[in-house]
């Protein structure tokens, strides 16, 4: 039976199947729990969930302490939705709160997470600093309405953000060795850790056409390039970073919702809000179009050998799975389709809103629409075997803690040595860490 988290419980972590379950989140049950196995402590990290989940309507202001206007992500669906209109019959405008956005990212190989903690700011929390408990906080003028961030892959601790007017990138600065800044860009620092005297420094800014906002982001996995999007733009753009220098990708790509690299670079996914998708061939950077039925992609996640990639849709309680038929730079593929019966059975949802597929490709976690009373706001664990297609067994539900809490966003770490590690900011303003320990599968 898959595990269920009882009312008023919180999940802990996962031991072989079973997701453990406490009244009450602290670090001495951790411990007792995993911390003795992983020899680390994931403590929770405290945001301020509410500037970033608000009712006010597009146009109106609500001020904050420093008169204001506060813009999370609900004002940025609704901006999304004037564009989308375009695409989207009227009735279907609402469904714009479906899109997800990437507001949580594990630095890929260090134990340091970063998440968007408020319309304009981002939270880092380094758990290798065992004498600093307080996590770092950055802002500065550049970082307006940040949307996704992402590590730079084999980059140091560089963080890019997704922002109005561009993308700022963050990197550490130590004592004596200070992170260079790019010539024109205007400095800004976070704040200062205590113990090991890390400063988290602005040293770029790839700045937009027309302040456009930044809406989709991906890294090529070297590091080399970064690919960026706007909603209000005809195309794509891939960045060499060290030169600062963007190249637009120009196919007629407008209202672009997704970008994602593949783990091995041969292949680029991209989806748009009228329903349409792309598959890329990185090479001459050719493509083909697929075309959905259900509703635009609202989740993709390639599998740790960039054969496959599953595709979660707007209106449908399945997943799809993209094969490729032979080697790159070939793109002939086909679309299966991965049921998830329990998604409807159980919880009653009728759709799948976000996903998260882990590196080794043994979990998944998802978050649905709606669901009964007892189900909502839950996130679904699945273990997946990949022989060769795609098949999941569902292994129970993650309960966040606080009050009726969402899920607003989650990732996994994706080279946590000792297995799948999912971070979750639930809208109860707390950014959680869940171990989930079992005997893989893949072992002989």
């Amino acid at each position: 039976m898959p595990a269920f988290p009882p009312p008023g419980s919180v999940t802990l972590c996962e031991i072989n199947r079973d997701l453990i379950t406490v009244e009450s989140l602290s670090d001495g049950r951790a411990k007792d729990t995993y911390g003795k196995v992983l020899g680390i402590i994931f403590s929770p990290v405290p945001f301020q969930s509410d500037l970033l989940l608000h009712s006010t309507e597009l146009g109106s202001e609500q001020e904050n302490g420093d008169n204001l206007p506060r813009v999370g992500l609900t004002a940025f669906r609704k901006i999304l939705s004037d564009y989308i209109r375009r695409y989207l019959p009227p009735n279907d405008v609402s469904l714009l709160s479906e899109v997800s956005v990437q507001g949580l990212s594990w630095h890929q190989h260090k134990h340091i997470l970063a998440f968007i903690s408020g319309p304009h700011q981002v939270t880092i929390r380094d758990y290798e600093d065992s004498e600093v408990k307080d996590p770092c906080i950055l802002t500065s003028e550049s970082q307006r309405d940040v949307q996704i961030l992402e590590w730079r892959p084999n980059g140091g601790r560089t963080l890019s953000l997704a922002c109005r007017g561009g993308i700022c990138i963050w990197s550490a600065s130590y004592p004596g060795n200070a992170a260079p800044v790019r010539s024109g860009v205007a400095s800004f620092l976070g704040t200062l850790s205590r113990g090991s005297g890390v400063r988290w420094t602005l040293v770029d800014v790839l700045r937009s056409p027309n302040d456009e906002q930044i809406s989709a982001l991906s890294w090529s996995p070297n590091g080399r390039y970064l690919a960026s999007a706007s909603y209000d733009s005809s195309s794509f753009t891939v960045w060499d970073v060290a030169k600062g220098v963007g190249t637009p990708i120009r196919r007629g790509l407008g209202g672009i919702s997704m970008l994602k690299w593949s783990p091995t670079g041969d292949y680029f996914f991209t989806a748009k809000f009228d329903g349409t998708f792309y598959l890329w061939e990185t090479n001459t950077w050719t493509s083909e179009t697929w075309s959905s039925s259900t509703g635009f992609v609202t989740g993709a996640a390639w599998d740790p050998d960039g054969r496959m990639i599953l595709i979660a849709f707007l209106e449908s309680a399945a997943l799809g799975s993209i094969h490729f038929s032979s080697r790159p730079p070939s793109l002939d593929a086909h679309l299966l389709p991965v049921d998830l019966p329990e998604i409807v059975s159980l919880t009653g949802s009728q759709g799948i809103e976000k996903i998260a597929w882990d590196a080794s490709g043994e979990r998944l976690a998802l978050s649905y629409k709606g669901g009964d009373e007892k189900y909502r706001g839950l996130i679904a664990i699945y273990d997946v075997r990949r022989t060769p297609l795609i098949s999941t067994s569902l292994v129970g539900f993650i309960r966040g803690p606080g009050e009726s809490p969402k899920p607003l966003a989650f990732s996994f770490h994706n080279k946590f040595k000792q297995g799948p590690l999912l971070s979750v900011c639930w809208s109860s303003g707390w950014c959680c860490t869940y171990p989930l320990i079992f005997h893989s599968h893949h072992l002989p």
